[in-house]
């Protein structure tokens, strides 16, 4: 199994009406076939009333053991359903890597 079909077991129990996990690797200083950078989008009612940091940790505690080891960096774009729909269903792109020495 892929770190990132893992990655998106473990989301399931958030009982998400969206979820992407989006393997970014290939777009930074890592040998081809990484699994080391990833974007997560991801809409729950389960965030509703929750701030931003906590939203956060809710995905790390889910997400401890990939943390702590293969998954270098990892972006959150985490959303309610009303607010996913005010954005119109967009997620911010991804920065260019910067670093590196690619």
């Amino acid at each position: 199994m892929t770190l990132q079909t893992q990655i998106e077991q473990k989301l399931a129990a958030l009982e998400p009406e969206v979820v992407q996990v989006e393997n970014e690797s290939h777009m930074h200083n890592v040998p081809a076939n990484s699994e080391t950078h990833f974007k997560v989008t991801l809409v729950s009612d389960g965030f509703e009333g929750l701030m931003p940091v906590k939203r956060h940790q809710k995905i790390y505690a889910l997400l401890a053991d990939e943390l702590s080891g293969p998954v270098h960096a990892l972006a959150l774009h985490l959303y309610t359903p009303q607010e996913w729909q005010a954005r119109g269903g967009e997620r911010p792109d991804s920065p260019n890597c910067r670093g590196g020495g690619k």
